[in-house]
């Protein structure tokens, strides 16, 4: 009987020596492959189409593998599964998604863009001003960026959110509904925003100027960042260096965004041209400008609890330390 036990204690000891082998070997694995979330437009299609990532990273043998999502919140829900390492989005998804719980960072920062985001009504619509949004149904993607848009043109209008009938739709839902007259408005982003002007001749109620700043941000995940700073220092570099190239060379990144997004060259370029570029690491004021959203939907109870935004902030290694005042803005 002790010669069984032990003959059991032995194969049960090889096959966890052999599972632990596995999960090690998967780690390193993991560890060799950068996985990127993006969008259907912004400076990551464009680093994607370039390559030179990819060419900087093969030195280091790390593989970069791309993902497509439809819109912030459905990429950083992947960023928090761990279906990817590193994404774009809008000022507002990474709010629900760090009061969700995601362990994520804040990398860096896109200059504003406040007007490459809009509520849009239909051509021929009554609506005229956003204090005619009083009991209209409004089309968005909850948690996007333009969600924090519409609260901020409600409140300048003197309604409150409760006043309105939002309709949550990712943006493919939402343009239909919004040619079917299901919704009375949509709020949306580039380059949907720039499509609908342009193919439907929609009208715009009002943009994101003097409302939102309407950053992008990059995120990661916690664990890859600190694991990986060399490799997001690399594709801070190489996002930089794409948007640099996107302002000097604009008739270039429309002939090759237009192909890759299916849309005009027309339609493409008035989305590009309301874009920001120029990537840039987090500062102490657009710490503070996106805290004051996060607390803006805490406030609306869309949230569950306050959030520290300076908490999620990443720190490059080679970044220079903070002077006083910008301690004191912390």
């Amino acid at each position: 009987m002790r010669t069984i036990t032990l003959r059991r204690s032995l194969v049960a000891l090889f096959v966890a020596t052999l599972s632990f082998g596995a999960t090690q070997a998967h780690a390193a694995d993991s560890n060799k492959v950068l996985r990127i979330g993006y969008q259907k437009y912004g400076t990551l299609v464009l680093l994607k189409a370039n390559g030179s990532l990819e060419k900087r990273l093969a030195s280091q043998g790390i593989e970069v593998k791309w993902t497509e999502f439809p819109g912030g919140p459905q990429l950083l829900e992947g960023l928090n599964v761990g279906s990817v390492d590193f994404g774009t989005t809008g000022e507002t998804p990474p709010v629900f998604a760090q009061a969700a719980g995601a362990d994520l960072l804040y990398v860096a920062y896109e200059p504003p863009a406040p007007t490459s985001e809009a509520i849009l009504v239909a051509k021929d619509s009554p609506l005229r001003s956003v204090a005619d949004l009083k009991g209209k149904k409004v089309a968005l993607n909850k948690g996007s960026n333009v969600h924090y848009l519409l609260v901020r043109a409600l409140e300048e209008a003197s309604l409150k959110y409760s006043d309105i009938q939002p309709v949550y739709l990712p943006p493919s839902d939402a343009r239909a509904a919004f040619e079917r007259g299901s919704v009375d408005a949509w709020v949306i982003w580039d380059p949907f925003q720039a499509a609908a002007e342009q193919q439907l001749q929609a009208r715009t109620l009002v943009d994101g100027k003097g409302l939102v700043s309407n950053h992008q941000f990059y995120l990661a995940t916690r664990p890859y960042a600190e694991q990986h700073p060399e490799v997001i220092e690399t594709l801070v570099e190489e996002i930089r260096a794409i948007g640099e190239w996107v302002k000097a060379h604009n008739d270039d990144t429309v002939a090759q965004v237009s192909p890759l997004l299916g849309l005009s060259p027309e339609i493409t370029r008035l989305a590009v041209q309301r874009q920001s570029y120029g990537a840039q690491l987090i500062t102490p004021e657009v710490v503070e400008a996106q805290q004051k959203i996060a607390d803006t939907f805490t406030d609306l109870k869309l949230i569950p609890k306050k959030l520290s935004i300076k908490e999620v902030i990443w720190s490059a290694p080679y970044a220079p330390p903070l002077t006083a005042a910008q301690h004191a803005q912390q």
